[in-house]
């Protein structure tokens, strides 16, 4: 037992100094975002290409791979915490020695330079810049899924990179059921005569004033700023864990509540990141879950709280402090409708909760195609716009405010999206499974008292790292398997009161 426990703590620190050079890798990636000089860009490839090879090179050593071994003969004599790193570190270098380190290699130098034309493709609304790097990226994500192997598609095996167990057919299975489910949403909201206050909305609000008001908001719910930082980026992401955790966002004058909630999103991240387990940074215990379990934290803040009427009213006063001006003659109840309108929109991260699923839907359906070669990356936008058309009912009239406004393949990260939807229905049966736990919350949070619900989140969901996949995280905090039916009642309460309208 004592061999054990020594080999153990051996596979514990390694474990740790691989996050630790992932840290660093996730610096330069940040500076790149938000820092470097556009004359840097090849010279910054080459950091992280370098960063990724070494990085790889650990997490597969051989001698990784032997303590494993040794800690999964002996996998019964050890305590829960235990046995569910030793398997957590066996699925990860079990996938990883699948890959050759020169691969791992390209396609970091690869995404690092596609994201940069990404973002001149971007800025001039022109996706044939971009295209020849995207046709790369698939290229080689359909390498990756042949070495890593799955069970029907390529793309079963993007989804298991994020979701672990998770398939085309099972996400495609989820989706399906939740479009199902929204689409009469959209009808009945869009035949209702309530139709939102916005005019307010273009009276030009200053980015200082958004910058502070975010600054103070996310504050206010938790995020700790001497633990972190908020830049501007193209594409607002949070990055780094523990007590450097970065938050990006960007500002519109006459969109004032995109930076507003974007920045209450990353936050939520944050949260998570800043909320691990000290004692176990960087190993699996002291590591994040899945992406949908990080996606429950920021949309639980963003939208479930964050969108509250309660939470809106709170910040009434730091609202009409910073515009004074724009909601001049604005009543409270005219800002929680317009923050919460429902209205079929272009872009991802700027749309409600009612429709968002739906553009979830777009990206899940075209990056199957993408990876199965059924969808030429030259047809890219034309069936973008038919999607959007589909579903949505607009088309986009440019690249920008379509096929190119996320960020997401630019970085290799196919398989991504559905996260984001999974996500949305963690987060509504986590915050249902909280009011049960703690009577009185709703109160407490009409109070500004958020202390509550954070702590409540970094014992069930934060402090507890991997140690559970993420479907039975969910069912071990909420005691029932993840469904979209405390979703669905969150929109039918909340919207059918904003709109007048039953499904």
């Amino acid at each position: 037992m004592a061999a054990l426990e020594v080999t153990y703590n051996t596979l514990v620190t390694d474990s740790k100094e691989i996050t630790d050079l992932g840290s660093i890798a996730g610096l330069l990636s940040w500076d790149q975002e938000t820092m470097m000089p556009p004359k840097a860009i090849e010279a910054k490839a080459r950091q992280l290409s370098l960063m990724s090879g070494i990085i790889h090179r650990r997490q597969t050593d051989e001698k990784r791979g032997e303590w494993i071994d040794k800690l999964a003969a002996g996998l019964d004599t050890l305590a829960p915490e235990q046995q569910a790193t030793v398997l957590e570190c066996r699925r990860v270098f079990d996938k990883l020695r699948k890959l050759p380190p020169e691969l791992v290699e390209e396609e970091s130098r690869l995404c690092s330079l596609a994201h940069d034309e990404w973002i001149k493709a971007r800025k001039e609304s022109k996706f044939e810049i971009f295209a020849p790097w995207l046709e790369k990226i698939f290229a080689i994500k359909k390498r990756i899924a042949d070495y890593w192997g799955y069970p029907d598609t390529p793309y079963d095996a993007m989804l298991d990179d994020y979701e672990p167990g998770s398939t085309t057919a099972s996400v495609g299975g989820v989706l399906g059921d939740l479009r199902d489910k929204l689409v009469p949403w959209v009808h009945g909201i869009a035949a209702s005569p309530v139709k939102p206050r916005t005019d307010f909305l273009s009276r030009g609000f200053p980015k200082d004033a958004q910058r502070e008001l975010g600054l103070a908001v996310i504050r206010a719910i938790g995020f700790d700023l001497d633990a972190g930082r908020v830049d501007i980026s193209a594409h607002p992401f949070c990055s780094g864990t523990g007590n450097d955790v970065r938050l990006t966002t960007r500002y519109f004058e006459d969109q004032p509540f995109a930076s507003f909630y974007g920045m209450i999103h990353e936050a939520g991240h944050g949260l998570y990141e800043q909320g691990l387990h000290p004692e176990h940074l960087g190993a699996p215990l002291g590591s994040s879950s899945t992406m949908s379990i990080h996606e429950s934290q920021s949309r639980l803040w963003e939208n479930v709280i964050g969108r509250s009427k309660s939470f809106v009213a709170h910040f009434e006063k730091n609202l009409r402090a910073a515009y004074p001006e724009q909601l001049r003659g604005v009543s409270i109840d005219e800002i929680y409708a317009a923050v919460n309108r429902v209205e079929p929109s272009l872009i991802r991260v700027e749309a409600d909760e009612v429709t968002y699923g739906l553009h979830i839907v777009v990206r899940f359906e075209i990056e199957r195609e993408l990876m199965s070669g059924a969808l030429p990356v030259a047809d890219l936008p034309a069936a973008w716009n038919a999607r959007m058309e589909k579903y949505l009912g607009i088309t986009p009239p440019n690249d920008a405010e379509g096929c190119l406004q996320d960020v997401h393949w630019s970085l290799g990260l196919v398989g991504y999206f559905p996260s984001y939807a999974l996500g949305s229905l963690n987060a509504a049966q986590l915050f249902a499974a909280a009011r049960r736990d703690l009577p009185g919350l709703d109160a407490k949070l009409a109070a500004g008292e958020y202390k509550v619900l954070l702590e409540w989140l970094r014992e069930k969901v934060h402090r507890l790292g991997r140690r559970y996949t993420p479907d039975d995280l969910i069912e071990h905090v909420t005691g029932k398997r993840p469904s979209a039916d405390d979703f669905m009642a969150y929109i039918a309460d909340k919207f059918g009161a904003l709109y007048g309208v039953k499904v």
